[in-house]
């Protein structure tokens, strides 16, 4: 049987897992495209061009998938498949055309939903239980082609977004570990999904982070989580002053207060816009990360208004 050839597009740690998925299967790669890192983001994710350079991989940069030259280069390959891994732009129809049996995508996400963009980090900040990974085929609509095999991780009370991050990067291999040989014979399912009111969403920006100390205990705690580092972190004003909220946890305890920080048996904790307390974990200023157990004592003796 003829070896399967694919062009890769890939970046981040699913990229990374899912190119090596591919090769492991005895997949040719003749070409792995991916796009350069920005400047103004903490790289805490593996590179997919240096796994590509480790093993001698064809690799080339590419902001715009839309470059004719691309697809020129691309359609010349001929690939029997092209896989998107984590690639930070929409492949256009032309350059799907140019796989011979199908373009597939990994989606970070139980589709139909969470179609769009920062699927973990709207997941966590909703409130869901779960998440996964979706292998699919591609159509010129994000995130909407036929389903070949998808697979759900939990998401627990206090995990933050990069912990489910690494729950679907294994999902994301498992998945494409057992549906390649049936698409390699052609054997795959394809599972159309419908389209459903609301499942897309938009890409996060820092901004987005900002607490409102009158929403709920759970609502905060879930926005915590949601962006906590090595994505930008959520932030709120503590008595004036900007302060990065990055761990927090529910008591289940109910306070009359109102917003504010109080310092109780040498630890911190903050009073929700419901009343509901949630403990401080971690958090900086300007300066750094904050001496929590001094903080409490501080708070102790006179709360800091949460603005």
């Amino acid at each position: 049987m003829t070896q399967a050839r694919a062009v890769v597009f890939a970046y981040h740690d699913v990229g990374v897992r899912c190119l090596k998925t591919l090769l492991s299967g005895g997949v040719a790669v003749p070409l792995v495209v991916t796009v350069a890192d920005d400047p103004t983001e903490n790289r805490w994710y593996a590179s997919v061009a240096e796994v590509a350079r480790d093993y001698g991989l064809p690799l080339i940069t590419a902001s715009d998938a839309n470059d004719p030259q691309l697809l020129s280069q691309i359609g010349a390959l001929a690939p029997d498949f092209l896989f998107s891994f984590y690639y930070r732009a929409m492949l256009p129809a032309a350059l799907l055309a140019t796989a011979r049996r199908g373009a597939l995508n990994m989606h970070g996400s139980l589709l139909p939903h969470y179609r769009g963009r920062a699927p973990v980090n709207w997941a966590i900040l909703r409130g869901e239980r779960e998440s996964g990974a979706t292998l699919h085929y591609m159509l010129e609509r994000a995130d909407a082609g036929d389903i070949v095999d998808q697979l759900a991780v939990p998401i627990l009370e206090d995990d933050d977004a990069r912990d489910v991050f690494a729950k679907v990067t294994v999902a994301a291999e498992v998945i494409l570990a057992r549906s390649l040989p049936e698409l390699i014979e052609g054997s795959a399912p394809r599972r159309p999904q419908p389209l459903l009111p609301g499942s897309y969403f938009g890409r996060r920006r820092p901004e987005d982070g900002r607490i409102d100390w009158s929403r709920g205990a759970q609502y905060i705690h879930n926005l915590v989580r949601a962006v906590a580092p090595p994505f930008p972190g959520a932030f709120a004003e503590v008595n004036g002053e900007r302060w990065g909220i990055h761990r927090t946890r529910r008591t289940g305890e109910l306070s009359r207060l109102p917003p504010q920080l109080y310092g109780a048996g040498g630890r911190c904790y903050l009073v929700c816009g419901d009343g509901g307390v949630l403990e401080l974990l971690a958090a900086a200023d300007a300066r750094g990360a904050l001496d929590l157990a001094a903080l409490a004592a501080r708070a102790a003796r006179a709360p800091l208004a949460l603005g």
